[in-house]
């Protein structure tokens, strides 16, 4: 079966831990995972020892575990390097309550500044201001309060940081890869 067109959503990743043995959410390792594209080209190889460590298991449970696995990294990878920028994070969805969908985003805020604070600050000395201070507030989300009541406001908040979350990830990512994905116009497309 391929996955090439299939869309991996949360509730699959999380599915394939459950037959791992592992009860963790996918969350934490997306945000690493795209933390570690942005920053270091993460190899597929490499990949799937971290999800296998992340898992207590030596190695996925068969070539099929292997593939979505190596699809989700590929999916990360395409949306991130993608011009229409439609990326976003492996997160809860609306089936999930409010509560834990601020949860996902908090296990994903702290899985992605681990990978960044791991870089050190070499690193960090070439950023723009905007990626610096986008990174300094994703610090912000990882501290949300997660016990939160279903509401419009909540929803229309929580919505919000996710938002932020994903336009770091993305600056991130094209601070780091200048031209990919090309978005910026050239001098010829602004002339009128």
């Amino acid at each position: 079966m391929s996955l090439i067109n299939e869309r991996l959503d949360f509730s699959t990743i999380a599915d394939l831990f459950l037959l791992h043995g592992s009860m963790q959410s996918p969350a934490f390792l997306d945000g690493r995972l795209c933390a570690a594209l942005a920053l270091q080209d993460l190899s597929a190889e490499a990949w799937l020892e971290q999800v296998s460590l992340s898992l207590g298991v030596e190695q996925p449970r068969d070539a099929q575990a292997a593939e979505r696995f190596l699809a989700w990294r590929r999916q990360a990878l395409d949306a991130l390097s993608a011009a229409e920028l439609g990326f976003e994070p492996l997160l809860p969805d609306e089936l999930f309550s409010l509560a834990e969908r601020a949860q996902g985003l908090k296990e994903w805020t702290l899985g992605f500044l681990e990978v960044v604070q791991d870089a050190g600050e070499a690193p960090r000395q070439g950023w723009s201001l905007p990626l610096r201070e986008a990174l300094d507030d994703l610090e912000g989300i990882a501290g949300i309060e997660t016990d939160i009541d279903d509401s419009p406001e909540n929803e229309n908040d929580l919505f919000a940081l996710t938002e932020h979350a994903r336009m770091a990830a993305m600056l991130l990512y094209t601070e780091q890869h200048p031209g990919k994905p090309q978005v910026e116009r050239t001098d010829d497309e602004t002339r009128h």
